[in-house]
């Protein structure tokens, strides 16, 4: 198993940090935020490039590729949660052109004479208000929903291109037909995959602000970058952010390769991701002299996207009692 990018993965980066820098600046996402200006164009730009084809679990290196990129830049599309969570469960029911989500807990499925039926309320779900069909987990299995079919009401959260919904399932009924042969398993081991590599292109995003800043930042004549305590904050800043980032690709790997330790190493990834962010996210508030939590500074897009992927799908204490069970019950 290789831990470095081969020639087509360096190509392959340098094409999407190209195409995203061109088609996702600072400048979009603030227009998002501001004035609601709708990212449907950038969204079709990804299908028309074929990133929303990216669901084969062979190309799950290629696809985290994307992903930090887009985390880099605060992406304001459904991508994160079509590629990384829909689509994995729906399997060969994906449609590329379409935007989904999954609702992990709190509906509940039975069946009865006529078919199944979903009932509950799934609240904080990534993407679920623009999202055209959802792939439902239940204890009964996995169900593929049209959005129609459900009652959305999209929250208020801190990340202000971030989407995040309520689902309520009123008496939801469905055919045999749409309940999926899929591994809720396996799909969320990509989910947690995704979401930590997009937490990592964030603290990247932040990191390379901080560093811009500090170069030109003057403080007793000299640029702030030349003090000690300055450099030693954005060294831990970068040490933390590779760390992350090989666990993330390392988990990455693993499911490209359909490696056992993939349950694992997502674990891993998601947990360093989120203590990645927590001093990633404090040093860099502190190296901007709070600066960067204005809204004035595009810093705080960065910032903000960082802590919403530690706190979705489980924190990083969460993801080391799973690492800590693991190691338990191993046979060494």
């Amino acid at each position: 198993m290789l831990l470095e990018f081969d020639a087509d993965q360096r190509l392959w980066q340098d094409t999407v940090r190209d195409a995203v820098g061109k088609q996702c600046p600072p400048s979009l996402v603030r227009e998002v935020a501001e004035k609601g200006v709708d990212p449907a164009p950038l969204w079709q730009s990804y299908i028309d490039a074929g990133w929303t084809e990216l669901t084969d679990p062979e190309n799950a290196v290629e696809l985290a590729i994307v992903l930090e990129e887009l985390g880099r830049a605060t992406d304001p599309t459904p991508f994160l949660a079509t590629l990384t969570q829909f689509a994995p469960l729906a399997g060969d029911r994906f449609d590329p052109r379409q935007a989904g989500a999954a609702v992990y807990d709190g509906i509940t499925a039975y069946r009865d004479a006529e078919g199944w039926v979903l009932d509950g309320t799934a609240a904080h779900v990534l993407d679920a208000d623009r999202a055209q069909r959802l792939a439902v987990v239940t204890d009964a299995g996995v169900f593929l929903v049209d959005a129609s079919a459900v009652t959305v009401r999209r929250s208020q959260v801190f990340d202000p291109v971030l989407h995040v919904a309520d689902v309520s399932f009123a008496g939801v009924r469905l055919a045999d037909t749409e309940r999926l042969h899929s591994d809720a398993e396996k799909a969320r081991h990509l989910a947690l995959t995704g979401m930590a590599v997009t937490t990592v292109g964030a603290c990247q995003r932040i990191l390379d602000l901080v560093l811009e800043h500090v170069k030109q930042r003057q403080q007793f004549g000299v640029a702030i970058g030349s003090f000690q305590a300055v450099q030693h904050k954005a060294v831990d800043m970068h040490v933390a952010i590779e760390r992350a980032r090989a666990l993330s690709y390392f988990a990455a790997l693993t499911i490209s390769a359909d490696d056992p330790r993939r349950r694992l190493a997502a674990a891993m990834a998601k947990a360093s991701a989120g203590e990645c962010q927590a001093l990633v996210f404090r040093h860099g508030l502190q190296l901007f002299g709070a600066m960067g939590f204005t809204w004035e500074n595009d810093l705080q897009f960065a910032l903000k996207r960082a802590k919403a992927g530690e706190l979705m799908l489980g924190g990083a204490a969460e993801h080391r009692a799973i690492i800590a069970e693991e190691f338990n019950a191993a046979d060494f």
